[in-house]
């Protein structure tokens, strides 16, 4: 059965998104020829292993005039913009993405995510989208969350977590540019 995996950028002190919204602690970026080849090979591995994209509606509106155009993002975005993509809205009736198929709008995440599992192929991608992930985690549906640790604290600003969440660490990986990048599965 294929896994929904959630992926997070978060400080040390788990801070998801700064006072302002920003993610300016976000450092490690895999797509430049000075990126560390480790890093870059398990990020790339990340992509790899999934076939299937979720997002918020607020991450896609950040992410649709962007990710579409962003040849500078080489291979990565390559591969990224390829992936089939559904988009949780409300509001939304269809979700283009540049050149590439658009998005499928869902009205219920949980249900689609469901149905997505029974589905044969690679494992799916919850990209950002807190209030999206914490709406599944409530669901049931989550299955890992790995955490990309940037070597930056901030205080204040969004945690990723609310509410309690027991976690299984699966693995722990440190890279010389100070990420960290650990996977969990979930409690269940």
């Amino acid at each position: 059965m294929r896994k929904l995996i959630v992926q997070q950028w978060v400080t040390v002190d788990n801070i998801v998104a700064e006072e302002d919204g920003g993610l300016s602690f976000v450092s490690g970026e895999p797509f430049s020829d000075a990126t560390n080849p480790a890093f870059k090979a398990t990020v790339m591995g990340f992509v790899d292993s999934v076939d299937t994209l979720i997002l918020g509606a607020n991450t896609y509106a950040q992410a649709k005039d962007y990710w579409p155009y962003a040849d500078e993002q080489g291979e990565y975005g390559e591969k990224l913009n390829n992936l089939t993509k559904f988009v949780a809205s409300s509001k939304l009736d269809d979700a283009p993405w540049g050149d590439f198929p658009p998005a499928t709008v869902t009205r219920d995440p949980a249900a689609t995510i469901r149905e997505l599992k029974e589905q044969s192929g690679k494992d799916i991608w919850l990209w950002g989208s807190l209030k999206l992930m914490r709406s599944l985690l409530v669901a049931g549906v989550v299955d890992e969350i790995t955490l990309l640790v940037c070597p930056a604290s901030r205080g204040k600003g969004t945690r990723i977590f609310e509410d309690r969440q027991d976690l299984k660490l699966v693995e722990a990986t440190p890279f010389e540019n100070g990420v960290a990048v650990l996977r969990y599965e979930i409690k269940k």
